[in-house]
């Protein structure tokens, strides 16, 4: 199969998930190690980029009744397309479900993507320009064409993407913290899960921070990401003693009646990667947030 503009830029894992349908990504990370997968005649790497006018080659793949990634239900499906925020030729973005992983994975038969696929088979090139955690609700953006994911893509890089979160986390966030800056390294993944450390070996990390709301026990934030490290806003809320509420990662306590991570990007904005006009997309709390919110405000 040759690269066509459209497919260019992709890693090559993302490239063959849209290619084989169906297939997890645990028999595709397999295939490229066996060196089934070859990129002009050479062995290749999941991460690795595809250039127009590459000759990748892809094995005959069979997918078991198991293996293959079913297809989203009508709940699903409806769900998705009554979160879409914005959507043109070149991008779609939507408000993300928490709980609904971006792509499908570790303990994840199906993600966000291969929904999205699944409900538009005709958009070849459509791929996640950025990602969100599974448990974060909120602005989360694809691309339909390769020149618009390339394009969006590189802004996220180059921070010239305007990005708010709201975030609840436990305790009284003191009125004087307003920006956290620690250093962050990710560590080895561990039976597909991801976690980061603060560490003043690792790459630079800093969050502006500002209540918008207390609660008894808890503290509603607008946290803004200057740089884009994994995980950051939840590291850096712990790291300073108010860890995220309903986070099974980097908090000790749990906390009665929550049982979602309180993290929601609540709007993007930026410079269309492809008509230059302005590009705002604000997203409204889903139901399980506001009744979290509803709970400790005693309503």
């Amino acid at each position: 199969m040759e690269v066509n503009e459209h497919q260019e830029g992709q890693r090559l894992d993302n490239f063959l998930l849209a290619r084989l349908k169906g297939a997890p990504k645990s028999l595709i990370y397999r295939i490229i190690r066996k060196g089934e997968v070859r990129i002009n005649g050479g062995r290749a790497k999941p991460e690795s980029r595809l250039k127009m006018g590459d000759k990748v080659r892809i094995p005959p793949v069979r997918l078991t009744e198991t293996e293959a990634t079913p297809a989203p239900g009508d709940k699903l499906r409806s769900l998705l397309q009554a979160s879409i925020l914005f959507e043109d030729e070149h991008l779609i973005v939507l408000n993300k479900p928490s709980g609904l992983a971006v792509h499908a994975g570790t303990g994840a038969a199906l993600g966000l993507i291969e929904a999205m696929r699944s409900m538009y088979p005709e958009l070849e090139a459509l791929e996640l320009v950025h990602r969100l955690d599974k448990g974060t609700s909120g602005c989360l953006m694809l691309a339909k064409t390769g020149k618009a994911r390339k394009g969006a893509m590189e802004a996220f890089r180059q921070h010239a993407v305007g990005k708010v979160y709201h975030v609840l986390v436990s305790g009284h966030w003191p009125a004087s913290l307003k920006l956290v800056n620690k250093a962050l390294r990710r560590q080895p993944e561990r039976n597909g899960e991801r976690k980061v450390t603060a560490d003043s070996s690792g790459k630079a990390s800093e969050t502006r921070f500002r209540i918008l709301q207390t609660f008894p026990g808890a503290t509603l934030l607008e946290a803004r990401p200057l740089t884009g490290r994994t995980h950051q806003i939840r590291v850096h809320a712990a790291e300073s003693g108010h860890p995220v509420l309903g986070d099974d990662k980097y908090a000790t306590a749990k906390h009665k009646g929550i049982n979602r991570l309180c993290l929601h990007a609540a709007s993007l904005n930026m410079v269309h990667p492809v008509t230059g006009k302005p590009l705002q997309a604000s997203a409204e709390y889903d139901a399980s947030l506001n009744g979290i919110l509803r709970m400790l405000a005693g309503d």
